[in-house]
């Protein structure tokens, strides 16, 4: 197992204890300007447990852990412990003059062998509204700042050291059920303290991805995706805002 220092942990167990922890596998939670779901979609693909709670919140900013154990089905993602932005959407990408975002977060603890990513999921669409992953979904977005244990995303590489808001990226791309997946991963390791201008992303497959301009953006996501090992991963703070 890599730990933390016992003094943050120490402070994480004690806030924690004063929240309220979500232990089903669909539950959610309001959490400020967001929501906070665990959202366990793959989990009958091995056995395991997850639980996530809500830290703090305030305006658009955001504090909340999670903890897991998956085992089997090593290649099966098991679940998207995440919050969501409750209005961060409805706008046209092309009209979006600024998304400004800062995500700071940590692993107290993870075992040997974790395969996880830590990432965004940005969803587009035609139409203005409409539930991430559904008929309504054109692209899914993701934005990796980790990615552990040799797991990858949809779709096949296609190019490399990509600079986009000050990082070097690996872009991925293939097709998932009715929508487009396009995926930035980190191309120089994890990235622990993340503030941008999303409007870079999607300034960039607006111009060299085919991304129309008239895609509305229908929701942002933060979150991680578990295949195997355990892990205590808390988001000291996570933050997104767009203006147009």
């Amino acid at each position: 197992m890599h730990f933390i220092s016992l003094a943050l942990l120490s402070v994480f167990v004690a806030v924690a204890s004063a929240q309220k922890t979500l232990t089903g596998a669909f539950d959610c939670t309001a959490a400020g300007a967001y929501t906070l779901c665990q959202n366990q979609w793959g989990a009958f693909a091995g056995v395991g447990s997850q639980n996530s709670t809500l830290l703090s919140s305030s305006g658009n900013d955001v504090s909340w852990a999670t903890n897991w154990t998956w085992a089997n089905g090593p290649n099966n993602v098991k679940s998207y412990a995440n919050v969501i932005h409750n209005t961060a959407k409805g706008v046209q990408l092309g009209n979006i003059q600024s998304a400004l975002t800062n995500w700071v977060w940590t692993y107290l603890s993870e075992s040997e062998g974790i395969r996880a990513d830590v990432s965004y999921d940005i969803w587009t669409g035609v139409p203005q509204s409409g539930d991430p992953a559904t008929s309504a979904s054109s692209f899914e977005i993701m934005i990796w700042l980790s990615g552990l244990g040799g797991i990858q995303p949809v779709g096949s590489q296609i190019l490399s050291n990509l600079q986009i808001a000050g990082h070097s990226w690996n872009l991925w791309k293939g097709p998932n059920a009715n929508w487009q997946v396009l995926s930035f991963v980190s191309a120089n390791g994890e990235v622990r303290d993340f503030d941008v201008d999303l409007n870079e992303f999607f300034k960039y497959l607006i111009a060299e991805q085919g991304v129309a301009s008239t895609q509305f953006l229908q929701a942002i996501q933060t979150g991680t995706e578990p295949f195997v090992g355990s892990a205590s991963l808390l988001i000291e703070n996570f933050s997104v805002d767009v203006t147009s």
